[in-house]
């Protein structure tokens, strides 16, 4: 399952660099999970090919997200917005306090972007 988060992740962001072709199978094996025979019949193809082409697809957003760290920095962003949310929820801290975090945390989001 942890698989198929990270894939639809690497594609939301990058999925636009692909070919449209690329995109149409690898569509249909991570977001309609498709078979390989399924996809294969659908276009016209081998299965191997289907197999082939979706490892190529992974292979390519796996590099772009090394070189450009899309999708590292929105999971970091992501967590510090979890982090406000959680203080601002705890009655405990003064008003002080939570200021001070989230003005510590609202300037690491914005440094990361």
């Amino acid at each position: 399952m942890e698989k198929i988060v990270a894939q639809g992740l690497l594609y939301d962001f990058y999925g636009e660099l692909l070919t449209e072709h690329q995109r149409k199978i690898y569509e249909a094996a991570v977001y309609n999970d498709l078979s390989l025979s399924e996809i294969a019949q659908e276009q016209g193809i081998s299965r191997q090919g289907v197999h082939d082409l979706i490892k190529r697809c992974d292979n390519l957003l796996e590099g772009y997200e090394s070189k450009l760290h899309l999708v590292e920095r929105f999971n970091r962003i992501k967590d510090k917005v979890q982090c406000i949310d959680v203080l601002t929820e705890n009655e405990q801290i003064s008003h002080e306090q939570l200021r001070r975090e989230i003005k510590k945390l609202s300037d690491e989001i914005l440094e990361a972007l």
